[in-house]
């Protein structure tokens, strides 16, 4: 395992793109690109809320999610941050983690709670929105929705469910709506030590497996459809939050990882980090 980079408050939402890591410094509210050396630049800013999924347009404008605002946010060639949607009028809770097909449809995870606030969680829902910046329900019933991926041919939507322990497939219509939901994998805690294992940020490799940020176990495992699974990274005393398969053959497994979630604990002591560890198996799909 290596450390690709230190000194972050809270590191969420990596993507490989463009032979970069793209991610969200969440409470530093700003958007990071940074090459596999540590190399790194801001290429956005969001002062007023934190910052969380990334994706990017079909003309290369970068979509970010504003969390406590519920807004999806456009970069705009030149730099200027503005509204692309407003998902206020739909959400539940914080919204979070994104995923964007091809054509520009973005989906997002709506967590039912607001995570620095308290208050009671509730079903919650994948949120859609359109390329045009039109958004609807994608799908309800969710317990926490978090990371979100789309395989190879963007048939197949996967969905980490943190607060039922599993890992959720919906099938996708041309149109981007979803349908013929299904469990793609039970997790189980990897030791008695455990009592769950909430999954949070995901990516999904050339052989269907999907690897796993487990904040509570504070692990990052690979798991087959059906539950198996493969491999299992110890990352105590860190906390993984979430994974992406990058670097140019996308064997690259890049982890952000903190001491905490709690949004005081992490700005006081800035112990986000980003590491690195190879991984057999080569990345596919989105992320």
């Amino acid at each position: 395992m290596q450390t690709i980079l230190e000194g972050l408050n809270f590191s969420e939402g990596p993507r490989w793109h463009d032979g970069a890591l793209w991610f969200s410094d969440m409470h530093a509210h700003r958007v990071v690109r940074t090459d596999l050396h540590g190399n790194a630049e801001t290429v956005a800013v969001v002062d007023w809320d934190d910052p969380s999924g990334l994706g990017w347009l079909p003309d290369g404008r970068l979509l970010v999610v504003a969390m406590s605002t519920q807004k999806l946010l456009r970069q705009e060639p030149d730099g200027s941050m503005v509204e692309h949607a407003d998902l206020s009028p739909l959400a539940i809770g914080d919204i979070n983690d994104m995923i964007v097909r091809s054509d520009g449809t973005a989906y997002i995870g709506d967590m039912g709670f607001r995570i620095h606030n308290g208050g009671e969680r509730r079903t919650a829902q994948t949120l859609m929105v359109s390329p045009d910046g039109v958004a609807s329900v994608g799908a309800g019933g969710l317990e926490a929705p978090n990371g979100h991926i789309l395989t190879p041919d963007e048939s197949t939507l996967i969905v980490a469910e943190s607060s039922a322990y599993r890992l959720t497939a919906f099938d996708v219509a041309a149109d981007g709506s979803l349908s013929n939901r299904r469990t793609y994998a039970e997790l189980v805690p990897e030791s008695d030590a455990v009592a769950v294992a909430p999954p949070d940020g995901i990516c999904l490799d050339a052989q269907g497996a999907v690897w796993v940020a487990d904040p509570v176990g504070r692990r990052v495992f690979r798991v087959l459809p059906g539950g198996e699974v493969t491999d299992s990274y110890d990352m105590a005393p860190k906390m993984p939050v979430a994974c992406v398969l990058g670097g140019e053959d996308r064997r690259t497994l890049l982890i952000c990882a903190a001491d905490d979630w709690k949004r005081e604990v992490v700005t006081a002591s800035a112990s986000g980090a980003i590491y690195a560890t190879e991984a057999a198996v080569a990345g596919a799909g989105k992320p």
